[in-house]
């Protein structure tokens, strides 16, 4: 029986977690994806707390106008900009189960240009 492609997703996202973790020095950039919007956070897995985060809701991303991958973009940098001012440079990326093109490339190259490394 073939999977749908929300159970796909996840088997893919519980095999990234496996091997993925953050860590106070190396926290973990989560992202969430809808049909609409996306999400990122930076969270400490040890500590269980969250260090910086960032969405197209937000109230300056959300008055920009572009394409969602642009907004993927400007999430990602904002995102990169908040979490140098809370003192992380170096983060481990987890996709969450989602191809890493479109608009998971763009959040991740627009946090690469804020001056995260991963």
């Amino acid at each position: 029986m073939a999977l749908t492609k929300n159970e796909r997703r996840l088997r893919i996202k519980n095999r990234i977690r496996k091997v993925v973790s953050g860590t106070e020095a190396r926290p973990r950039l989560a992202v969430y994806r809808s049909n609409k919007e996306i999400y990122a956070q930076i969270v400490d897995d040890v500590s269980g707390k969250t260090v910086a985060s960032s969405s197209s809701r937000d109230k300056d991303i959300s008055t920009a106008k572009g394409n969602k991958s642009e907004i993927a973009a400007l999430v990602g940098k904002a995102l990169g900009e908040k979490a140098i001012k809370a003192g992380v440079e170096t983060i481990a990326f987890d996709r969450g189960g989602y191809l890493y093109h479109g608009r998971i490339k763009s959040l991740a190259d627009g946090a690469r240009a804020a001056g995260l490394k991963f």
